[in-house]
């Protein structure tokens, strides 16, 4: 059976799906969020030190510690939508970049694909935030954002994945070349 499309905004769509069990039974239906995914960023300033964004989200009422990020436009490579997203969110221009492994957000109700990337090579600039965006860059050293993403003080998810697979990454890395 096809989707019926319930809601259609400009970021996504609702639809539902009448979904047959494999164990038989009656019809049950699902509705999904369709989204055209988005990228996260990991701006690393150096070694050492990376930017976060302190960002006000109205769906959960109060300001998050984030990984700067942004939804892919119509067509749009996730490449070129994080160097936009980097310079707009943050101010900042990469001159070299690495796409680490991509993940669902949250795959029970979105299709939405997150692609995750390290930019390194950081230049500042102005920022050009949207209208509404409630944003400011965070400036803090690697080891405190690890310790953040332990302890709680970051809560979106997005930004955990970010940081913890980057972290245990530089680990492996220093691990098997001796470092």
């Amino acid at each position: 059976m096809e989707p019926e499309t319930l809601l259609t905004t400009p970021r996504f769509r609702v639809v539902q799906h009448l979904i047959k069990p494999r164990s038989g039974g009656p019809v049950v239906k699902r509705e999904i969020i369709v989204h055209p995914g988005a990228v996260v960023i990991l701006p690393m300033l150096d070694d050492t030190h990376v930017c976060l964004i302190r960002n006000h989200r109205i769906g959960v009422g109060k300001t998050l510690i984030e990984l700067p990020a942004g939804t892919l436009e119509r067509e749009e490579a996730p490449a070129l939508t994080a160097v936009r997203e980097l310079k707009e969110e943050t101010g900042f221009a990469a001159d070299r970049w690495q796409e680490l492994p991509g993940f669902f957000a949250s795959p029970g109700i979105l299709n939405e694909r997150m692609h995750l990337f390290v930019a390194q090579g950081l230049t500042p600039g102005e920022p050009a935030r949207e209208p509404g965006e409630e944003i400011e860059n965070l400036i803090v050293d690697w080891q405190e954002a690890v310790r953040m993403a332990e302890s709680g003080q970051i809560e979106d998810a997005k930004s955990l994945v970010g940081i913890l697979l980057w972290d245990r990454l530089k680990q492996k890395s220093q691990s098997c070349c001796g470092r």
